[in-house]
């Protein structure tokens, strides 16, 4: 599941504000906001006629619907009903979610936690949540997952479903184009184990860059991408704040620095619309890319894309997006709802998901099965995309978490970069608008 788009510290707490106008205590029955996330709050799968109906809370697209797995487990247990209450966005799913938490009543059977949230769930909500370590074998879940979801005293409150290891997308067309190589493998010996090497191959890129035709999309996808990789990004190991100390923002920020200054970013926002038509026009050679964005790259650019991307191992392996599954103790079918988590998460189901939309599981035995549709496969040139996201999945540093991680990467990127790239701001003046945007969203 893709990490999506944020607003700042005060427009989540207006969120929460109008949740409690509205009346969201009440329950859960029709919580899709979007009109396109969910059918109306109807049930995931065939549904009706069961004993017991498990409500499953989710954000954006998890897949499970999508994959047919909702109608397999009420097949496999007839005396359940499954229905899926989708929120599109995470900015107001989780305010929402953290109401009804606080207040014991009105959560899902099964709740979806975005890794954005995680660490917020971890430190102010575990004893609202079902200990899952008790429950499974968690060594068969990548380290670094069960440690985002354990709490101080080893409660596991949620098991992981899928994360986001990085590669990069690339147009080998434009490549060959501007006179580089455009072998993935060649490719990625000259970036292996440094981004600055990437951005170096960028320059040379817009020396015969093809008309109309940028590096990159943006300098806040090099940033992320950077960051990703770093142990240390805006929290210690202690919980305290040192975004503005860490070197991971600072390694991360100078790498965005030298797109943003140059002229090798195409200074497109992701997930907006100018962005899906740079995909379609073609109007960037390269983009860091989670699994997730495989699908959403292969509708976006259409067929005139295909067989022209390909993909290879990122300088550096990190991990961009990725959820859980936790079970509320406020939750009326505890038994029940714990056991179609661990079941939703099982190797066999969480492949489905993969062959459907590329969400990477994060149970390392999972891994053996995982196989790319044909048509995305020929989409991407034929690139062993199994092989390289497991191979990034493996070696993912497991990175220190906290409560406002996802507003202080929103205001570096989308206020300190933005003023540098869009609006002619220095580097210096960059680093003081995002100053200012992380300390308002840490309240000092």
């Amino acid at each position: 599941m893709r990490t999506t788009a944020r607003t700042s510290r005060r427009v989540m707490t207006f969120a929460v504000v109008a949740a409690l106008a509205t009346g969201l205590l009440a329950g859960c029955a029709s919580d899709d906001d979007s009109g396109g996330g969910s059918d109306g709050g109807s049930s995931g799968g065939a549904g009706g006629g069961g004993k017991t109906t498990l409500t499953v809370g989710t954000f954006g697209t998890f897949g499970y619907k999508q994959a047919g797995l909702y109608d397999e487990y009420m097949k496999l247990h007839p005396d359940i009903t499954i229905k899926e209450n989708v929120t599109t966005r995470t900015d107001v799913y989780w305010p929402k979610t953290l109401t009804r938490l606080q207040a014991g009543s009105g959560t899902d059977d099964v709740q979806a936690i975005e890794i954005g949230n995680i660490t917020e769930a971890v430190q102010t909500q575990a004893d609202k949540f079902v200990d899952l370590g008790k429950e499974v074998d968690k060594s068969k879940w990548l380290d670094f997952k069960n440690d985002q979801a354990t709490a101080k005293d080893g409660k596991l409150i949620a098991l992981g479903t899928d994360i986001g290891p990085m590669a990069m997308c690339y147009r080998k067309d434009l490549f060959k184009k501007a006179g580089l190589p455009t072998g993935r493998d060649e490719l990625a010996k000259l970036w292996k184990g440094d981004w600055n090497k990437y951005v170096d191959l960028g320059k040379q890129y817009m020396k015969k860059a093809p008309s109309g035709t940028k590096f990159v999309d943006s300098a806040a996808s090099v940033y992320n991408a950077v960051v990703a990789g770093s142990t240390t990004q805006y929290y210690d190991k202690d919980g305290n704040v040192v975004w503005d100390k860490s070197k991971g923002v600072k390694d991360a920020w100078d790498a965005a620095m030298q797109v943003a200054t140059t002229n090798m970013s195409a200074k497109l926002k992701q997930f907006d619309k100018p962005w899906d038509q740079g995909y379609a026009n073609g109007t960037f050679a390269t983009v860091a890319c989670p699994p997730w964005m495989i699908g959403y790259i292969q509708e976006k650019a259409g067929t005139a894309g295909k067989g022209n991307w390909d993909v290879a191992p990122a300088p550096v392996a990190g991990n961009w997006g990725g959820s859980f599954l936790g079970v509320p103790k406020a939750g009326k079918h505890q038994k029940e709802a714990i056991a179609l988590a661990k079941w939703l998460t099982d190797p066999a189901q969480q492949d489905k998901v993969f062959a459907k939309q590329a969400s990477f599981p994060s149970r390392s035995d999972a891994y053996g099965d995982l196989k790319v549709s044909p048509a995305t496969t020929a989409y991407f040139s034929n690139a062993p995309m199994t092989q390289i996201f497991t191979d990034a999945a493996k070696n993912i540093p497991t990175a220190y978490h906290g409560v406002k991680d996802q507003p202080i990467l929103t205001a570096i990127t989308d206020t300190g970069i933005l003023q540098v790239e869009q609006k002619g701001k220095t580097p210096a003046q960059g680093w003081d608008a995002a100053t200012k945007e992380v300390k308002d969203v840490l309240g000092q």
